[in-house]
């Protein structure tokens, strides 16, 4: 069984091609994202906030 859902996969998609144009911005600096890491938790935490199949944040 898949961990993540479809919605999950858009979000971090979106997230990445923002990322790759350089418009990608993080939420309380608004600072230009650079890491792909941040990117993917940019896009899942999206993901998590409209419902779709993510598992939950590490503790």
């Amino acid at each position: 069984m898949p961990r993540y859902g479809q919605g999950a996969q858009k979000s971090v998609e979106r997230a990445m091609h923002k990322k790759k144009r350089g418009t990608l911005k993080s939420g309380r600096s608004g600072a230009t994202v650079t890491s792909r890491q941040q990117a993917i938790a940019i896009g899942l935490s999206e993901a998590r906030e409209k419902g779709a199949k993510v598992p939950s944040k590490r503790k």
